[in-house]
């Protein structure tokens, strides 16, 4: 992390930002020193050392954002600018976001906190913040040209609220929306609650991310802003697998996931070998007999959806969106099915002009996890990732579940890939395969006699008439 003396890059520097911002010096020393992350690695939870205490979340490839205690007020600095964010190795995107990242990095408070949230916008165009399902102010809400003036570049204003529910929210802008989320403009905010309340459990390990989607193409850096459904790129927390960090927990310990949605499309988020309960929405806790065990939730667009379960079940489980194109990167729209054709004839023909053709779709998709094509210097090969015993074949919207034995409380390091006890691996059967004994069972049954017997009978069909309608 860096403070504003990097961001500002010395007195100079200040002294044009106080030029820019119309801001005095004596009131720039007054607002809480930015803190800035670029590193896309998940950062340690931020245990809280001021203020009234909480269980930390941890937020998938990003961070907690520090903040100050003025006087009873926790005061956070967001800033608003471009960034350039690695959505997995070899591949980064120029988006726009806050204090380093997109997503911005996400503000944890309690029930009941007084907050004060500076925004200062170094972006080349006016923007605003909404902080997505508070109850606040109506002046605090954040929707440029309704409820304020839009914050202009170099400018920085100051939102300030009470934390009044506890729960799991987001802030995004509400200023040329279509642009600025485009881009990456999002944030998670969590409110923990002040006492312990009836339908909040205590858990162990507290996971968010945010889905986003871009639409990027391959080489290029900047999304398409005007893209409305072809999206190309799908994200959790603006990583793609397998740049998406995997989630380690410990077995038996109980597991809360925080996520919400703002894409242009439903996400149906699937976790293996487990069974959850949706325990609050972005509208607050789910009264605990109003819960039912899932394996899938959908988080439709604009909501936010937090499950839990105990983490019972040794292994590396699978955890990610279930539309089979959101675990995929870098996708073509207008690719042909190719499976069944034939194109060895083709292929000599036009090898002689091109030597490095490739036939590609011939048996499905697969084979192209596994060729070596290059790709343009700025992109993440479609489907990828290798576990331990091949290629995942797997992008976007995709990670791990690692649950050990040995994973110690408040430890969130990667362990090593899970060692299945002797005889749980699915295998190849060498040999012929016997017929299953139910086969021999039937071929005896009075049942199947039965079957034999019956006389196959023909089914007619025949239009109705007026004739017939009467009856």
């Amino acid at each position: 992390m860096s403070s504003r003396r990097h961001f500002l890059g010395g007195a100079g520097a200040i002294a044009a930002a106080v030029s820019a911002t119309s801001v005095s010096k004596v009131a720039l020393a007054a607002i809480p020193e930015p803190i800035l992350q670029s590193k896309p690695d998940t950062m340690p939870p931020l245990v809280p050392q001021t203020g009234r205490p909480y269980n930390p979340v941890v937020t998938l490839n990003g961070w907690t954002l520090p903040w100050r205690m003025n006087q009873g007020v926790k005061e956070f600095h967001l800033v608003a600018e471009p960034v350039v964010r690695e959505m997995a190795p070899g591949f980064k995107a120029h988006l726009w976001g806050y204090n380093g990242q997109s997503p911005g990095p996400t503000i944890e408070v309690v029930e009941g906190d007084r907050v004060r949230i500076y925004v200062t916008n170094k972006l080349p165009e006016h923007t605003s913040v909404h902080w997505h399902g508070q109850r606040l102010p109506n002046g605090m809400d954040g929707v440029s040209g309704l409820t304020q003036k839009s914050i202009q570049p170099g400018k920085t204003f100051v939102y300030e609220f009470v934390a009044r529910r506890p729960g799991t929210f987001m802030y995004h802008p509400h200023a040329d929306e279509m642009v600025q989320m485009a881009m990456g403009m999002m944030g998670f905010w969590v409110t923990h609650p002040k006492t312990k309340h009836p339908h909040i459990s205590e858990v162990d390990r507290d996971f968010c991310f945010l889905l986003n989607s871009y639409d990027i193409d391959p080489g290029a850096y900047t999304p398409k802003i005007m893209t409305m459904t072809d999206f190309n790129i799908w994200s959790w927390n603006s990583r793609v697998f397998p740049g998406i960090d995997s989630l380690h927990v410990r077995q038996n310990d109980k597991v809360r996931i925080r996520v919400g949605n703002l894409t242009m499309t439903n996400h149906p988020i699937h976790l293996h070998g487990h069974e959850f309960e949706v325990t609050g929405t972005d509208g607050g806790p789910v009264p605990k007999s109003a819960r039912w065990p899932e394996v899938t939730t959908d988080v439709a667009v604009g909501q936010m959806r937090q499950f839990e379960f105990v983490a019972s079940e040794l292994g590396d489980w699978a955890f990610h969106c279930h539309k089979s194109h959101h675990t995929m990167n870098a996708m073509g729209h207008n690719v042909p099915t190719m499976i069944g054709v034939d194109h060895s004839q083709v292929v000599k023909s036009i090898t002689k002009l091109i030597p490095d053709y490739m036939v590609m779709g011939e048996r499905g998709m697969a084979d192209m996890a596994e060729m070596t094509m290059p790709l343009p210097d700025n992109t993440a090969p479609m489907m990828t990732g290798d576990g331990p015993f091949g290629g995942v074949e797997m992008g976007g919207m995709f990670s791990v579940l690692k649950v050990r034995k040995d994973q110690k409380p408040g430890d969130y390091s990667n362990p090593d890939w899970y060692k299945h006890p002797e005889g749980t691996v699915a295998f190849e059967v060498n040999g012929s395969v016997p017929d299953p004994l139910r086969f021999q069972a039937e071929n005896k049954s009075s049942m199947h006699l039965l079957h034999k017997k019956q006389k196959e009978v023909e089914v007619h069909i025949r239009k109705p008439t007026m004739e017939s309608m009467k009856h």
